[in-house]
């Protein structure tokens, strides 16, 4: 299995070793930048050899399955609801797989809710963002004036 190593701001990765569990640092700096899957060869000072993929995101994804809804108001007052699948969380956003294919545009506000799979089945209700859009995939960032869900916190921390 391929580990994902995070690129960090100073454009750093820690490599942890399968085998015996030592971390090194590297400048990962020439990579940072490209727009393209980024696979690297390491090799520990034990002699274990291992690949890893650079991920350039800002934050750790967590993926996930969790139906839920949404509703879309429009500024010319329309109005959509629907029925989707939170792909994977961060805490910055949303990944959405919507029910069928919807014509929002970047900057569009969808409310959303949808229950965690944690032990308490925590009910999550989010005001996003849309920030990308493919057919029926949308990336979403959270509403600025949405505060702080701690629930979120510990569950991308599980």
């Amino acid at each position: 299995m391929t580990d994902r190593v995070f690129i960090t701001r100073d454009d750093t990765a820690t490599f942890i070793c399968p085998k015996c569990g030592n971390t090194t640092t590297a400048d990962v700096s020439k990579y940072a930048y490209l727009d393209k899957r980024v696979r690297v060869k390491c090799t520990c000072s034990c002699g274990q050899r291992f690949e890893a993929i650079l991920e350039k995101r800002k934050q750790f994804r967590k993926k996930t399955n969790l139906p839920g809804s949404y509703v879309y108001h429009g500024q010319k007052g329309e109005m959509d609801k629907g029925l989707m699948t939170v792909m994977d969380i961060s805490g910055n956003g949303l990944k959405l797989r919507l029910n069928a294919a919807r014509d929002f545009r970047i900057d569009d506000i969808l409310e959303v809710e949808f229950h965690l799979d944690d032990k308490r089945r925590t009910l999550i209700r989010k005001k996003v963002i849309v920030r990308n859009v493919n057919k029926n995939i949308v990336g979403t960032a959270f509403s600025p004036h949405e505060t702080e869900d701690p629930a979120l916190g510990f569950y991308l921390l599980s």
